[in-house]
């Protein structure tokens, strides 16, 4: 079928009569009509909904002029708005503005659910800040425990991995494990969904390699991941810095990877498949592996005892200085600030603290670019004795509580609004049916 285009204003969540001057315009004393798109942005509805109540008889329609499209009484969709209550603005395909209610960034700080997110997380621990982001109530110390069964088939999976494998590699095979061992996974109710997080999120961590004493299935998540993170014991500084890491960064508005998750969500894909759709975005360096460049950064700077000689490196070679600048603040990004104050109680960081600082420092003689929260990572995870790949691992496990909490919206929604049109750049067709190399065109 063919959808009208929608005119410019469209789909605003009020009612707008069609261009022109002809009787289509809503003149006095004529009838008001109006295309498939403003009618399906009035209902809240996909355009292919539209039709389906023209063939159920619960609206009309008649030709657009020049036969393309169709138009529709507005009196009659305004009646129907009001009979379904749907009077909010869909958005339409290709339209990436979502409602959400779970992160708010503005003026250089962020919020969840209205909250200041460093606050709460300078607070609270993780488990207790994804409840806040889930469900908008607090639960004083809340634990996660992985459910026997998905934490079992997680372990032998990851293990069944060769030994290069990376952290992202052995998260996306845990979830996988984790889904097929859940057979609920696609009870998408919102109890439905917590119910399947609150097992997930432990799941991953209990499926990760060991590197030092694990800790007990009763400690909060933060005290559980950081022997796969570090084969050194833990202090209450050092574990108040990863636990605040763990909150800071469980959501952060539409990233690539939640944009993706959301996609999957839409397709009510169940919340293991929104995770692992989110995995799958994390990977790239620009995105959750950010922090793994910016830790090689800093062990080089303190190899070489200077930031300069290491800045200049990667100027020289256009590249650009990893743990820099971020497109949503124009200062120093919020989540960096606190845990370089946390890490400043910290002795053992001092070092890598000042390496930190002297990269900043440097850099801004040219570029007044300010520290982002992967060079924050990364001065944790130098300091503390972690691999490259810890800062990818904390930002994955966190942001899985972000990626449930929009599936939550997401799965509230009319499934599959997410479908723009591509742009056709390819030869215009007829094209004449191709031949294999070396075939003679006239046999």
């Amino acid at each position: 079928m063919t959808h009208d285009a929608a005119p410019h204003g469209a789909g605003t969540g009020h009612v707008k009569s069609t261009s022109g001057s002809g009787p289509e315009s809503g003149t006095a004393g004529e009838v008001r009509r109006l295309t498939t798109r403003e009618t399906a942005g009035l209902l809240g509805v996909k355009p292919e909904t539209v039709y389906a109540y023209v063939s159920r008889g619960q609206l009309s329609s008649r030709r657009a002029p020049g036969g393309r499209g169709s138009m529709f009484d507005a009196a009659e969709v305004e009646a129907l708005a009001r009979h379904t209550g749907r009077r909010e603005h869909s958005p339409a395909a290709g339209d990436l503005t979502f409602r959400t209610g779970i992160t708010l960034i503005e003026h250089d700080r962020y919020y969840f659910r209205g909250v200041d997110a460093t606050e709460l997380a300078r607070h609270h621990g993780y488990e207790e800040v994804a409840e806040w982001i889930w469900t908008g109530e607090l639960r004083p110390d809340v634990h996660f425990r992985a459910p026997a069964e998905s934490l079992t088939a997680a372990r032998r999976t990851v293990a069944a991995l060769p030994a290069h494998s990376g952290p992202t590699d052995r998260l996306r095979v845990a979830v996988a494990a984790a889904a097929a061992a859940d057979p609920l996974r696609f009870d998408l109710s919102p109890r439905g969904v917590l119910s399947s997080a609150r097992g997930l999120i432990p799941t991953l961590v209990g499926a990760l390699p060991v590197r030092g004493e694990e800790a007990g299935d009763g400690d909060r998540l933060a005290r559980r991941l950081w022997p796969r993170l570090s084969g050194r014991p833990v202090d209450a500084a050092a574990l108040t810095v990863l636990d605040t890491a763990l909150a800071l960064l469980a959501d952060h508005d539409l990233a690539a990877s939640t944009l993706a998750a959301r996609v999957a969500a839409s397709a009510h894909a169940h919340p293991y498949a929104v995770v692992s759709a989110g995995l799958g975005v994390l990977e790239g360096p620009l995105h959750g592996a950010a922090s793994g460049l910016a830790h090689r950064m800093l062990s080089e700077v303190l190899e070489r005892g200077a930031a300069a000689p290491v800045v200049a490196d990667h100027l020289r070679t256009g590249r650009r200085v990893p743990g820099l600048g971020h497109r949503l603040y124009t200062g120093e990004d919020p989540r960096a600030r606190l845990l370089f104050a946390l890490l400043a109680d910290l002795p053992r960081a001092a070092p890598a603290l000042e390496a930190a600082r002297d990269v900043v420092a440097t850099t801004a003689r040219h570029t007044p670019l300010h520290a982002n929260v992967d060079l924050a990572l990364a001065v944790l995870s130098v300091a503390c004795g972690m691999p490259a790949e810890a800062g990818e691992t904390v930002f994955a496990v966190s942001r899985t509580a972000g990626w449930i909490a929009h599936a939550l919206e997401e799965y509230a929604e009319q499934p599959l609004r997410m479908r723009p049109s591509g742009q056709y750049t390819g030869p215009r067709p007829p094209q004449p049916l191709p031949s294999p190399p070396g075939a003679d065109p006239a046999i």
